[in-house]
């Protein structure tokens, strides 16, 4: 049955963005529609660390990570191809805490005071300044704005004609859970032939493995097992982890194509929101927070404008990707240059080896790809 109700805001996509969205606007009063494709809670491929700048935002909202059991993280571990490693204590610090209980707890939160239909969208229209989502079950929808929060990739990027959806992507993410004896205060990114891997430990105790690898250095071997156990092995800190810890899923999560091209932070007048607006690289740390840090920008945004009872929408998103650029383009510039040295062989090895020497570099390093609390 198709719904004759106008909602103010529709968010199509549940993951972090959208759901910390949903919360933030919910609480001001906004009548919020989410439309997300998978219930919970579920599994999603993602580094699950959290950097400590957006606790403040969090708690604002009703949600305290460390009393939900998330890990607190205050030393962050960096090794070249062959082993060598320097370490550092993280500026602000983060926790460790899965998506699989991070989303669901946000669900939990927000769920009794929002609209929630689990479809997935298949058309977003903009008509005489409303807009209708349609979903694979046949539903309408009808909005005064919608927020896209949909993700890395998705068919609605096709539909929308995004620029980078045609530029071919050549990572591949791979992401699981295991039991292995690893510090709980500690993230390390261990690199290797093609990629890099990330290990912190989650809400669980388990500890979660997620790593990004070109399709050339993976096409290679025969699977997720040979890869592991061969390429990215000859890396002792990764030869000793896939060794002896134990899997907790009976599969990795894999994501093809992760794109790391430049994206618009609106796309015919949707307003786009974590990964949807811009991806990070991994290597960063700081993707979770960045999710976050947009759903804030966004609902702030709306929150004013619904509270004044007028708005010239042409302004709203051009004071929004204005917004978004100053507070994240800076993050992914330096992201994607931290990148390009760490898979340069020789630049990556005399990298770890100066800031070995030099510990206080790394910090100075991070605080690049991240920003402070707010």
């Amino acid at each position: 049955m198709n719904s004759p109700t106008v909602f103010q805001v529709a968010i199509v996509g549940g993951g972090l963005a959208g759901l910390t969205c949903a919360l933030h606007l919910s609480k001001s009063g906004i009548d919020v529609l989410l439309i997300e494709k998978h219930t919970y809670p579920r599994h999603r491929v993602c580094g699950e660390y959290v950097s400590n700048e957006v606790v403040p935002y969090l708690k604002r909202l009703g949600i305290d990570p460390f009393k939900e059991g998330a890990v607190p993280i205050s030393t962050f571990e960096i090794s070249t191809k062959n082993g060598g490693t320097a370490r550092a204590n993280l500026p602000l610090g983060g926790f460790g805490m899965s998506r699989y209980a991070l989303d669901f707890l946000l669900f939990e939160k927000v769920k009794k005071d929002i609209t929630t239909v689990f479809d997935q969208v298949n058309e977003i229209r903009f008509k005489d300044d409303l807009f209708t989502v349609t979903t694979q079950n046949g539903e309408t929808y009808h909005s005064q704005f919608v927020i896209g929060a949909f993700g890395k990739r998705s068919n609605l990027d096709v539909l929308l004609q995004r620029s980078f959806i045609d530029e071919r992507s050549p990572w591949l993410a791979v992401k699981g859970h295991y039991i292995f004896d690893f510090p709980e205060d500690r993230v390390s990114l261990h690199n290797f032939d093609g990629g890099y891997c990330g290990l912190s430990k989650t809400e669980t105790g388990a500890v979660n493995a997620c790593y990004l690898v070109k399709y050339e250095a993976f096409k290679k071997s025969s699977g997720i097992g040979d890869f592991q156990n061969t390429v990215m092995s000859q890396n002792p800190h990764l030869k000793t982890f896939f060794k002896n810890a134990m899997p907790v899923f009976e599969r990795p999560l894999t994501i093809a194509q992760v794109s790391f091209h430049s994206k618009n932070p609106v796309e015919d007048h949707i307003f786009m929101i974590g990964d949807s607006a811009g991806l990070i690289h991994p290597l960063c740390g700081n993707g979770m927070a960045m999710a976050i840090h947009s759903a804030k920008l966004v609902s702030e945004l709306l929150v004013e404008a619904f509270q004044s009872n007028t708005w010239d929408r042409s302004v709203l998103e051009v004071t929004y990707a204005k917004r978004w650029k100053q507070t994240f383009q800076s993050r992914l510039f330096y992201g994607r240059q931290l990148q390009r040295l760490l898979l340069n062989k020789t630049i990556s090895h005399r990298g770890v080896q100066l800031v070995k020497n030099f510990p206080v570099l790394i910090p100075k390093l991070i605080c690049k790809t991240h920003g402070t609390t707010f």
